[in-house]
């Protein structure tokens, strides 16, 4: 069993009272997008981050180690192996023009291909553990799901199809696990996740979930198509504290002034997800309390600005 698959200890850190100006590391994985499992692993495998411990053997952080967890993102999203940050975390950060010529990311990216393309679903669950247990959500889906998603999309060799399906199909079932896995250990109101589109798994829906764990809320996700007609009908019984809405494709007439409807008549945050934003960006900004976001990692940033606010904060 790999460290992303163990459960959470009732002795969890994110339990400790800390004194002013140290951090759990729930609180720190919140504020950076990193999570335990992984902060976890820089700290024993690479000593890139090192908390101080309490007598219980909680870790705290200050604002300092937060800042370094900053530049050792910064360094990994350019390219850098985790393996090799270190030794570079005395230098400034790298530029957005900078990348490492021997990044991982096309390593990681060709390994899963293969595993894909052979149809290998153990192959898939191994690497993806490993590379979950080294580097954050929001980067492995900018750096490794993403652009794995476009190229099988591109595919156009015979097989393609069932590849791409079998590779959708398995990512769902991981993503939903843990998911599942982050609502046991949850409490509180649930942010509400809703697919628009008509595919049967529609992956960015999937990959907006994973990240949304981060917000330590629990999340009730519908993988659609949903009709926001009934949608609106059904949330009185929902209850969400939030409501992300992700749509792969541009928004029909009748789905532009249903959301809108759905905009005007509830309190609670709003945003709409996906590539289907970037067609109307325009029209939708005009929409009163709706966030928008084209991809998961925007997503989260921006449910992570929402974070406390009414009526999750209850």
């Amino acid at each position: 069993m790999s460290e992303e698959q163990l459960p959470v200890s009732p002795r969890d850190e994110s339990e400790t009272s800390p004194e002013p100006g140290w951090l759990p590391i729930r609180e720190v994985a919140r504020r950076t997008g990193v999570n335990p499992v992984t902060l976890r692993a820089w700290e024993r495998r690479y000593g890139l981050i090192l908390p101080r411990r309490t007598p219980k053997g909680h870790r705290l952080y200050n604002d300092g180690h937060v800042a370094r967890i900053h530049a050792v993102l910064a360094w990994l999203k350019r390219g850098v192996a985790v393996g090799q940050v270190r030794d570079l975390l005395d230098r400034e950060p790298p530029s957005d023009a900078e990348t490492a010529p021997d990044s991982p990311w096309q390593v990681l990216q060709a390994e899963l291909l293969a595993a894909t393309e052979a149809l290998a679903g153990r192959r898939l669950d191994a690497l993806f553990d490993q590379a979950s247990s080294l580097y954050p959500a929001p980067l492995l889906c900018e750096r490794l799901l993403q652009p794995l998603l476009d190229k099988l999309e591109r595919h156009e060799r015979a097989g393609a199809g069932l590849e791409r399906s079998f590779f959708l199909s398995w990512l769902r079932s991981r993503l939903a696990a843990r998911v599942q896995r982050h609502n046991r250990q949850s409490g509180g109101v649930p942010l509400l996740l809703v697919g628009l589109a008509g595919q049967p798994i529609e992956p960015g829906l999937w990959l907006c979930a994973w990240l949304a764990t981060a917000t330590g809320r629990p999340l009730e996700v519908l993988d659609g198509p949903v009709s926001l007609a009934e949608l609106e009908l059904a949330l009185p019984r929902l209850a969400p504290c939030g409501l992300l809405l992700h749509a792969a494709q541009p928004l029909t007439a009748a789905q532009l002034r249903q959301l809108e409807s759905l905009a005007r008549g509830n309190a609670f945050p709003l945003l709409l997800a996906g590539p289907g934003t970037a067609a109307q960006r325009e029209t939708l900004a005009r929409l009163p309390g709706l966030s928008l976001a084209e991809n998961p990692p925007a997503a989260l940033r921006l449910l992570q600005e929402l974070h406390g606010k009414a009526p999750c904060a209850s």
